[in-house]
């Protein structure tokens, strides 16, 4: 069934072992996107002890040499020559006309080594063209393989089997370890509005460090968990899924929530000088949306006040964590005051639903970023 995709995770036996059809599939690789477990106790496993998940299907590109710094500058919207060796960063890259066609998270390996982590956007087809004639390496690594350990005891998990001190490494930082014996980066983030680390290793040991970590994780309740766990994690924590929090396909950093992308006191890059037009224009705010309802509304519903329709619903869960039904919408900027209700129309009938601050879940991120850390 496997076979019939250009990419595959070397964990495709333990993920049928656990119950995966391989429901969808991303950047070319099937998705276990449901296990044989309910997606809620997942998610209670990610809030309470820690969820191990396959992320392989990113796409990772390494870029290196003398001119790898100038290269990124010239085509992601933050300034990649803050960064220091051992940090990452999310960015961005928009079009000619400031339009996001892509979200990347940046390592800074070295002075002149990034690893880029990116979905199914257009990172690599705007490296191919701005890298001629530059004194640069673009590569795409189809090994590596990335594992991510998310919730609070996550630390606990991995702390006596990495060759490096975990409470040292920050938010946003990575370094090189030896993780249960084999060579691997250990990386502090992930995708849950939880404590967690990703762990890049090579294929051939993958295996193995999947089998390792859930075998530490036993005595903690540790528990492999599914891609849809991860989108009803990331959703409680208002995290934006590139492209589907982006539905008109043109939307600006600003429309999206993303300005702290953008570092207009940069030199030129690619759409700046759009984005500084744009910046005026925005056609639409990035919110969040409680709703009146026990389930889930479906992604692609509408948003109306008074019989006009201004808006839409991007991503949507039902977080039985928090029991509410949530969304991220965006509304037209006049509207976007929290508290503002709207119908909230789909295929499932009419609802009402309101404008609420984000993040649903740890409004002040002290689940990823606790106030010793700060």
């Amino acid at each position: 069934m496997t076979a019939a995709f250009p990419r595959n995770s070397i964990l495709n036996e333990r993920h049928i072992a656990l119950g995966t059809k391989f429901e969808s599939s991303w950047n070319g690789m099937p998705l276990p996107q449901f296990y044989a477990t309910d997606p809620y106790e997942e998610v209670a496993t990610i809030r309470s002890k820690a969820g191990l998940i396959d992320v392989s299907s990113l796409n990772l590109v390494n870029v290196s040499g003398p001119e790898a710094e100038a290269l990124l500058n010239a085509v992601l919207t933050s300034d990649i020559a803050k960064m220091k060796p051992g940090q990452s960063a999310i960015s961005n890259i928009v079009d000619d006309e400031g339009s996001l066609i892509d979200d990347v998270l940046v390592y800074r390996n070295g002075p002149q080594d990034f690893r880029l982590s990116h979905g199914s956007g257009k990172l690599e087809e705007v490296l191919a063209q701005f890298s001629a004639g530059r004194d640069v390496t673009v590569a795409n690594d189809g090994d590596t393989h990335v594992l991510s350990l998310q919730g609070p005891l996550a630390l606990e998990i991995l702390k006596p089997y990495a060759s490096i001190d975990l409470t040292t490494l920050k938010y946003f930082e990575h370094a090189p370890a030896i993780l249960f014996g084999r060579e691997v980066t250990l990386a502090r983030g992930g995708y849950s509005a939880e404590r967690g680390y990703e762990v890049f290793s090579k294929a051939a040991d993958t295996v193995f460090i999947w089998d390792a970590i859930l075998e530490a994780g036993k005595p903690y309740g540790a528990m492999p968990v599914s891609w849809q766990s991860l989108d009803i994690v990331r959703v409680e924590g208002a995290l934006l899924f590139f492209p589907y929090d982006m539905p008109k396909g043109d939307e600006t950093p600003w429309e999206v929530g993303a300005d702290w992308t953008v570092d207009l006191d940069k030199p030129a890059f690619r759409g700046k000088e759009a984005l500084i037009r744009r910046k005026a224009e925005a056609r639409v705010v990035q919110r969040g949306m409680e709703i009146d309802h026990h389930e889930q509304i479906e992604p692609g519903a509408k948003l109306f006040k008074d019989g006009v329709e201004v808006g839409s619903l991007n991503s949507s869960i039902y977080s039985r964590h928090l029991m509410r039904s949530i969304a991220l919408v965006h509304v037209v900027p006049e509207l976007g005051a929290f508290g503002t209700e709207f119908e909230v129309v789909g295929p499932q009938g009419s609802f009402t639903g309101r404008l609420v601050k984000t993040p649903f879940y740890d409004p002040l991120r002290l689940r990823t970023h606790p106030l010793e850390e700060r």
